[in-house]
């Protein structure tokens, strides 16, 4: 019992660090403090003068600005409680012997790699790959609490029917396509070209002959003092943000022929299928808000919160579908 509530919380806790990791990076805080663990030299934001005056003595390059080194702090205190959640969750894992033993240390080398990209998404000013990487650790590490939060549930029978079974392949195809969305909104908000349409359905003007796919989808960008704002040309921005609107269109179709195919097919599941079906509209609704609002902060971090809930859903889904009963 008390290992369930501990994951209950510690996957709440895990939303809120990936809100707030989206909120800091969608209010440019994510240099606000230019060095790790701490922030300009000292382990919270300088506020007082001769602090303010030894962080500029040491960081000569940069403005401080406090309310951004607050943002970036304040997420990692939240990462660090985080740490401190699933190394308790490794305890009481080993101590319990009936709950799973090879997850719970998974999730903390996952943590613990975390961290590092956390580090290197400083010390490499923000660099793409680095940061994408980052948010795709994130929703990793809240899928596996999810897989071991199910796994220490009494086991309830879905797929004892014939035909929810058949289902698990194509769950398991919607899964991925969904991984690979999430991957290319990543890969859109790191290289800052969620603005780069403006428009609807696709983009402005003749940008069939502006793609530049090999600019685009290149991992490594080249030597730059900071990647912040972006260093990608335009066409380059563009072609991103395209292939996740595309994608954004194949996977929210695959998806509700998915929740479709549950709630004929599987009775048990279809709770899960309903939720699926709000989930898909709540985040295309986001997403065309973005656009049509210009990114505004507040939908923008709700489009990263939604497709952490689709996510842990189609988790949940593939559970049920694959586990052997």
């Amino acid at each position: 019992m008390q290992l369930t509530w501990v994951l209950r919380l510690t996957l709440v806790f895990t939303l809120l660090v990936i809100l707030m990791g989206a909120y800091t990076r969608l209010s440019d805080a994510g240099l606000g403090c230019p060095d790790w663990p701490g922030c300009y030299g000292h382990i919270k934001v300088p506020t007082q003068d001769h602090e303010i005056a030894h962080a500029q003595t040491i960081f000569p390059d940069h403005d401080i600005h406090p309310e951004k080194a607050w943002l970036e702090m304040i997420h990692r205190y939240i990462a660090g409680g985080l740490g401190l959640l699933v190394l308790f969750i490794l305890v009481l894992c080993l101590k319990t012997p009936e709950a799973p033993k090879k997850l719970p240390l998974i999730i903390v080398l996952l943590i613990l790699f975390q961290a590092a990209l956390g580090m290197w998404t400083v010390t490499m000013k923000l660099m793409p790959i680095v940061v994408m990487s980052h948010l795709i650790g994130g929703f990793s590490l809240i899928s596996l609490l999810l897989l071991l939060y199910l796994r220490t549930r009494p086991r309830r029978i879905f797929n004892s029917e014939t035909h929810a079974r058949n289902l698990a392949p194509l769950a398991l195809v919607s899964l991925f396509v969904l991984v690979g969305q999430i991957m290319l909104g990543a890969w859109t908000s790191s290289n800052y070209a969620a603005l780069a349409c403006t428009s609807l359905p696709i983009c402005e003007g003749n940008w069939v002959d502006n793609l530049a796919i090999a600019e685009a989808f290149s991992p490594f960008q080249g030597q730059h003092h900071s990647f912040e704002f972006g260093v990608l040309d335009y066409p380059a921005r563009m072609t991103i943000h395209i292939a996740h609107r595309i994608g954004a269109v194949v996977t929210a179709s695959l998806l509700l022929v998915l929740a479709y195919r549950l709630f004929v097919g599987a009775a048990g599941m279809r709770a899960l299928s309903l939720l699926l079906v709000g989930l898909v509209i709540l985040q295309v609704s986001l997403g065309i808000s973005n656009v049509v609002m210009h990114l505004p902060l507040g939908i923008a971090v709700s489009h990263n919160g939604g497709a952490a809930l689709l996510l842990l859903t189609l988790v949940a889904i593939n559970y049920f579908l694959w586990r052997k009963a």
